[in-house]
């Protein structure tokens, strides 16, 4: 895990023990520090960039490292559109400049990815922005949630696209679909599990309540 940027994203350079290919998740900015991470780990291929949602802080650093890597860029379908225009969809003043990119691949739930001998299933996990996905390493017991869940918390939906049911209704998804030993690295914050979320996150209580 490497947080990065302004706004302390959790970028992720995943591969199985020691191997020489591996993918990344969200790299939101600071390229020059993954690409030396890539470099120092030894890993020899990236095979695929891998995106949640294509809000600034996930995508800022897409394109240099998709240059300098040779990966191809994985987007959700809904938000292709967004990567292609970064600089149109940053909310607030004094963020960028970031370079857009023409996504490589779309995915949009339903998927699924062999990638550097990772199986990964793309699951929908709309609400904290229209086209969120999250990646699922299921023999692995390993989410990469992107800003759906947190430690102790959840994505906002105070943004454009966010919807507080659709988000909920997306969690409550991954939390019936995969065990409470199941790791979840999120975009932001610690890493934690399902498990430790069902039971304390003080956001998922209307789950509960249930």
């Amino acid at each position: 895990m490497f947080t990065v940027g302004p706004v302390q994203e959790n970028c992720f350079i995943v591969r199985e023990k020691d191997a020489p290919a591996a993918i990344i998740v969200d790299p939101g900015d600071e390229a020059d520090q993954l690409l030396a991470a890539v470099e120092r780990l030894g890993i020899e291929t990236v095979e695929g960039i891998l995106i949640t949602h294509t809000h600034f802080d996930h995508v800022g650093a897409v394109a240099p490292v998709a240059r300098a890597t040779g990966a191809p860029v994985y987007c959700p379908e809904l938000e292709v559109d967004v990567l292609a225009n970064i600089m149109d969809y940053v909310p607030w003043p004094g963020f960028g400049p970031f370079e857009s990119y023409q996504a490589d691949r779309t995915v949009a739930g339903g998927d699924n990815l062999d990638l550097a001998g990772l199986n990964i299933d793309v699951i929908f996990t709309p609400g904290h922005s229209p086209g969120h996905v999250t990646y699922a390493i299921s023999d692995q017991d390993a989410l990469f949630s992107g800003d759906v869940l947190f430690q102790g918390s959840v994505g906002r939906v105070d943004l454009p696209g966010g919807d507080w049911p659709t988000l909920l209704a997306s969690i409550e998804g991954l939390l019936s679909a995969h065990p409470d030993e199941t790791t979840v690295y999120p975009g932001h914050m610690g890493i934690t599990t399902l498990g430790r979320e069902r039971a304390t996150n003080p956001f998922l209580r209307e789950l509960a309540e249930r």
